[in-house]
């Protein structure tokens, strides 16, 4: 991570730091500690080590690559070959944006009438990014067919994604994940039926016969299913401008393309995309890991024992959902953003008061309620995070969010507790 890149996350590491000095200190239970300890590994590899998803795309010239590179950033980020081939050299390009970086390593094309715009360095396409390969390992393979051209046309580029696939594992010993992509799905009969989501009978059937047709050739070489997701993704930018709009499925996409990455390359791209839907898809991962920890620290019948590490990883999960929303917050915006909720910044204190209280109802189920309250503080708290920093709501309306989300999860942990005490009696 560039110096740059250290400073933005400075907060989260000193949260985590935080927390892990409270755990030194917390009288948990051995096995729970460790348990602790394995999430938030999982969380400073998914934040802090964060890195650019590095993407192998293979396909012919006139796949449409640079037209998907563009899609996924939702802004021109390569040039687009409309007459004569771009792509050169096979070798890793950054595409940069203020959200983040990708790292493509475009192929130059099979079948090419005429030689690229860009210089090369090797014989053939495979040398050149079998070259590649060697200085980074690629952490997933894109094969692009054009919609028309899944039943022809591509058994050498077949052939090069078998190559491929085996230096990847002689260099890196990596099964590289491989994910189909049927482009241009617009150009489909019935061509009238050109705008998403394409939802015309005959366009439809064209489309997942297309899908299937690639599904099996891909198989051939994976020695098993490969997903295969059809997509559009042609825009037109006047200015700054997007003035005509045919993109499908890029969503749906990106949304599998991270599930298949490393937990480090996950951030960066789901930063990056924009999507909405994939960000929080992982920003409820993690406000999920987050809940269940501090459900396990708050079941500690240690008075107080729990404060720190609970606190801690309550504002390090809201300040993580915050960056996959594309904001860096400040000591003084956490506290802000919890005042505007109604909660006190030592959030786990203010829920720890609540199971008190419940206790003197409820003689000896301390432990039981305890948990219960913050697991379902932290997961009010991420849901509310989610709707401010990602939905971009109100503070009136993530308020009420947060109260609702609170008290849905608090009953019905309380339920689940309750049932389970009757199924032992």
């Amino acid at each position: 991570m560039s110096e740059h890149g250290k400073e933005n996350y400075q907060q989260i590491q000193d949260l985590l730091t935080f927390i892990d000095e409270g755990l030194e200190k917390a009288k948990i239970p051995s096995k729970a500690k460790g348990l602790i300890v394995e999430e938030l590994d999982e969380l400073r590899r998914f934040v802090l080590d964060a890195r650019p998803a590095r993407i192998a795309i293979v396909g012919r010239r006139g796949a449409g690559k640079s037209s998907l590179i563009n899609a996924i950033f939702g802004e021109v980020r390569a040039e687009v070959g409309d007459v004569k081939a771009r792509t050169g050299a096979g070798k890793w390009h950054s595409y940069t944006s203020d959200s983040g970086i990708l790292e493509i390593l475009d192929t130059r094309g099979l079948g090419e009438a005429d030689q690229p715009e860009e210089s090369f360095s090797e014989r053939t396409a495979v040398e050149e990014v079998q070259a590649s390969i060697q200085d980074k390992c690629p952490d997933a393979i894109l094969f692009l067919s054009k919609a028309k051209e899944v039943s022809s046309r591509i058994d050498e580029d077949i052939q090069q994604l078998r190559e491929l696939k085996q230096s990847v594992w002689q260099y890196h010993d990596y099964q590289v994940p491989v994910i189909g992509v049927v482009t241009q799905v617009d150009e489909l009969s019935p061509k009238s039926v050109d705008k998403p989501p394409f939802d015309h009978e005959a366009k439809q059937r064209n489309i997942a016969e297309a899908e299937e047709i690639l599904a099996e050739k891909l198989e051939e070489v994976a020695d098993a299913p490969v997903k295969v997701i059809p997509v559009s993704a042609y825009f037109e930018v006047e200015g700054d401008q997007i003035v005509y709009d045919t993109r499908w499925n890029i969503d749906r996409l990106v949304d599998y393309l991270i599930e298949q990455l490393p937990n480090d390359a996950q951030m960066i791209l789901a930063k990056l995309a924009k999507v909405k839907s994939v960000q929080k898809k992982l920003a409820r991962k993690v406000g999920r890991n987050i809940s269940g920890i501090t459900g396990l620290i708050g079941a500690n019948p240690i008075p107080v024992a729990d404060l720190p590490v609970i606190t801690g990883l309550q504002m390090a999960m809201i300040s993580t959902i915050a960056l996959l929303g594309g904001k860096r917050l400040k000591r003084k915006d956490l506290k802000e953003f919890l005042s505007a909720l109604g909660v006190n910044v030592a959030a786990g204190f203010a829920f720890r008061q609540v199971a008190r209280q419940l206790v003197r109802i409820f003689p000896g189920a301390g432990s039981v309620i305890s948990g219960v309250i913050a697991t379902s503080g932290t997961y009010a708290l991420s849901e509310a995070s989610i709707a401010y920093f990602i939905d971009k709501k109100s503070l009136t309306t993530v308020r009420e969010i947060y109260k609702h989300r609170f008290e849905e999860k608090r009953k019905k942990e309380e339920q689940e507790v309750g049932n389970g005490n009757e199924s032992q009696m």
